[in-house]
């Protein structure tokens, strides 16, 4: 906000990145040493620094690609960062946290400054309907959420974990705590846009800029999982008998809702949405068996499905852009006209598919192997079932890609997008060949 009002706005976002390099330094040097801050309310550990580590790396593309995006409209691009960079605050709490309040603030940092985004192109009727459809349904979720915490409490004595954990290893548990834990748990559920909370979905991806889009489907839905793992893990984790058949339905619908859905979508924005809500099925299958322990699993498959989501993203908006169209006939003939941008979508689909050898695929045999070891096998044949009927809607870009006939729109990159491009598909690549780098630090 300084340098707005110094009219330096060409160094915000070299600036913004210098930070984050910063903050990303100062997050794993915390690495190993347990900490607690503010009256322990928010608990620095190996799952903490982990995730919030990947939340930077994860605005930081963001960011450099906001460079270009901007561009025409360069006299608020101050505000935007600004309020991208609160999300990035309201995700950091939402893995840190260890006290009800704190998670509240958490999620209320980000959400509200979500609203904010979605429906940032003010002119765009379907940017103001995303917006205004996003806040409705986030309000409810969010007295959803604060009704539980404060059952929770009634019930507890306490907005701590440690306390509430106590409680519920005590085993005289009231059924006020039952009630406030369904509540927590549905607000959770829309968070990550699992069914049948995913209606805001779809229609806040299609309306929001595709940019916003990018980080909602990415540090977004992360933020909710890591926060909804965090809260089941530490304080729900004994009672997960009570939940887990809710949970399993939760989970088969999401998967199967999310590919059969996707399968007849049009417009690719719409399509990810309902990809993004097959993902969080497939995440909701390692947070129900996670008496083994599952955070590994689900942080390796956030990584990789975040990174490939980018890669896909940022080959998106340059086409989105040069076509004025976001449905896929845009992509007809993108491997004549760019071959080497087809070349990164597709790798990116591939890996979001599930195919070797990219992360994606070792995401989901982790998810599954947890998934198994811990019982779930039926439900994890549905999900094995559901991946391969989600390639086919991934191939449809791919198709339309490389079979399709192109129109003479000429469609260029730029030195920002190359690079957010090709970062993410080499580190789609690493990751996936060498997933040890990842998948034992938490």
């Amino acid at each position: 906000m300084v340098v707005e009002i110094l009219d330096l706005r060409k160094i915000l976002v070299p600036m913004i990145i210098l930070g984050l390099a910063i903050i990303f330094y100062l997050n794993l040097e915390d690495w190993n040493h347990l900490q607690f801050f503010y009256n322990n309310m928010l608990r620095i550990d190996h799952y903490s620094v982990a995730f919030s580590g990947l939340a930077i790396i994860i605005s930081a593309f963001v960011f450099v690609l906001s460079v270009d995006f901007y561009k025409d409209d360069s006299r608020h691009i101050s505000d935007y960062l600004a309020i991208m960079l609160f999300i990035l605050c309201g995700a950091i709490v939402m893995f840190s946290y260890w006290n009800m309040a704190m998670l509240f603030l958490g999620i209320e940092i980000l959400s509200i400054s979500l609203y904010i985004m979605a429906g940032s192109k003010r002119f765009d009727v379907r940017s103001n309907e995303a917006g205004f459809k996003y806040f409705l349904m986030g309000s409810f979720a969010s007295g959803f959420l604060l009704f539980g915490i404060a059952l929770i409490y009634g019930a507890t004595g306490s907005f701590h974990l440690a306390n509430i954990a106590t409680y519920v290893a005590g085993g005289n548990i009231s059924p006020i705590f039952y009630v406030g834990m369904m509540m927590m748990m549905i607000a959770m559920l829309f968070k990550v846009a699992a069914v049948p909370f995913h209606f805001w979905s779809p229609d806040v991806y299609e309306g929001a800029p595709a940019l916003v889009t990018a980080l909602m489907s990415t540090l977004v839905k992360i933020a909710a999982f890591g926060a909804f793992y965090r809260l089941f893990y530490v304080c729900f984790l004994d009672t997960i008998g009570y939940t887990s058949l809710i949970l399993a339905i939760v989970t088969a619908s999401t998967i199967i809702l999310g590919n059969l859905t996707a399968l007849s979508q049009v417009n690719f924005k719409r399509l990810l949405a309902y990809s993004g809500i097959s993902h969080a099925g497939y995440l909701l299958l390692g947070l129900i068996g996670m008496k083994g322990g599952t955070a590994n699993a689900i942080f390796y498959y956030s990584s990789g499905y975040a990174i490939a989501t980018i890669g896909a993203f940022a080959v998106a908006i340059l086409v989105f852009k040069a076509m004025k169209n976001e449905n896929i006939e845009a992509f007809n003939g993108l491997g004549k006209k760019n071959p080497l941008l087809a070349a990164a979508l597709t790798m990116s689909m591939l890996s979001l598919a599930g195919i070797p050898p990219f992360a994606g695929f070792l995401g989901k045999y982790y998810i599954f192997s947890e998934a198994i070891n811990n019982g779930q096998i039926l439900l994890t044949l549905v999900a094995i079932i559901n991946s391969i009927i989600g390639v086919y809607y991934y191939f449809k870009v791919i198709l339309a890609m490389y079979t399709k006939i192109p129109d003479d729109t000429v469609i260029s990159s730029n030195v920002s997008y190359n690079i957010v491009i090709s970062i993410c598909l080499i580190l789609s690549l690493l990751i996936g060949i060498y997933p040890d780098v990842l998948m034992h630090l938490i």
